[in-house]
């Protein structure tokens, strides 16, 4: 059986541009001519952001809705892979990120779903304020849950946590790949696409409710992740969390990703201080917020999405100091002389940016 996903290896010739575009990377960006070459910009729009209309709005489930985006002009969409989310800015201005749960060799459409949270105003918009016809802006997609190249899967999802996983499981099914999947919900009417999943009568499935199966037990969420499995994992934090601390003690030689949509709260820190070289200026950074949080009480233009240390765009260039580096991209070259403060911060009392 092959994966769903194989391992990229590069030629020569993409190695060498990729050697040019980091070299005129440093120089636009962090040599001492880049405030000529490269004036900042709050948000980078090209190739990135893209106007969408909701050709559709369906309920999925109890106090879930689907949306379906196609563009104004019915042009094809960027293309994504399993695990692949969106940034939305509703009508509101209000920015909220959601996984594609379409089918990725589906150009035209894109489609995500929204639970309608308590005191939630972005659900609450969506649910209750968005019309068909409405347009909206959306920012990706990014990935920063990819499906990895393994020898089998085990997946858990718990309530709208089905979402990324749902295009992971048809990949899978799709190509013969060993998976399973745990599926936990209040109960099934609350359980979105319950009929869209591949294979429900071949044992590959557990479907499991509080009313018929009590609250889930993290001890046998994932009984059977050897070794070179991949273990994803998708639901409310605390479960997630749970399930992803066992499985690190039970199943070290297995593979455990997570997705969340929130920044995770900042542990081991210690305060810093971040001069501001540009404007002259000095933040201080405390042990339990993030350097980019302290940035933006200063300049609250600084560009950021992810806010997880995946995406890049907060990027910036460090012109003294040594940097504890917490992020998922910067390459080992690019972390000599540049950070990501979403995540990442100052391995001794000061830092300074060129900001």
């Amino acid at each position: 059986m092959r994966s769903p996903v194989e391992p990229y290896r590069p030629g020569r010739t993409v190695r060498a541009l990729e050697r040019a575009a980091a070299a005129y990377r440093a120089l636009v960006t962090e040599s001492r001519a880049a405030p000529l070459l490269s004036r900042p910009a709050p948000v980078r729009h090209h190739g990135f952001d893209l106007d969408l209309v909701v050709d559709a709005i369906r309920p999925e489930a109890d106090g879930v809705v689907g949306l379906t985006l196609t563009a104004p002009d019915g042009d094809v969409l960027p293309r994504w892979v399993p695990g692949a989310h969106l940034d939305l800015f509703l009508p509101s201005g209000r920015q909220r990120q959601y996984s594609l749960c379409g089918d990725p060799a589906d150009r035209h459409r894109y489609r995500v779903a929204v639970r309608r949270v308590p005191g939630g105003a972005g659900s609450a918009e969506i649910h209750d304020e968005l019309r068909r016809g409405d347009r909206l802006t959306m920012r990706g997609p990014r990935n920063a849950f990819r499906l990895v190249a393994a020898a089998s899967y085990r997946f858990v999802a718990a309530g709208i946590g089905i979402t990324p996983i749902l295009p992971m499981v048809r990949a899978c099914h799709r190509v013969g790949a060993d998976w399973r999947l745990v599926y936990l919900g209040r109960d099934r009417p609350s359980m979105p696409f319950l009929d869209e999943l591949p294979a429900r009568d071949g044992g590959r499935i557990d479907l499991r409710t509080d009313g018929e199966s009590g609250p889930p037990d993290v001890a046998d969420l994932v009984p059977s992740a050897g070794p070179g499995t991949a273990v994803y994992l998708c639901g409310p934090p605390p479960l997630m969390t749970a399930a992803r601390d066992r499985l690190r003690a039970t199943a070290p030689h297995a593979s455990v990703h997570t997705e969340r949509f929130s920044p995770e709260p900042v542990v081991r820190g210690e305060p810093f201080d971040i001069e501001l070289r540009r404007s002259g200026r000095t933040v201080s950074v405390a042990a339990d917020e993030t350097a980019l949080t302290a940035i933006r009480r200063e300049r609250p233009d600084v560009a950021y999405s992810c806010r997880q240390g995946f995406c890049g765009t907060c990027r910036v260039a460090v012109l003294d100091g040594r940097v504890e580096h917490r992020d998922t991209t910067l390459t080992a070259a690019d972390r000599d002389r540049a950070m990501l403060p979403c995540v990442s911060r100052a391995a001794g009392p000061t830092l300074s940016l060129d900001l």
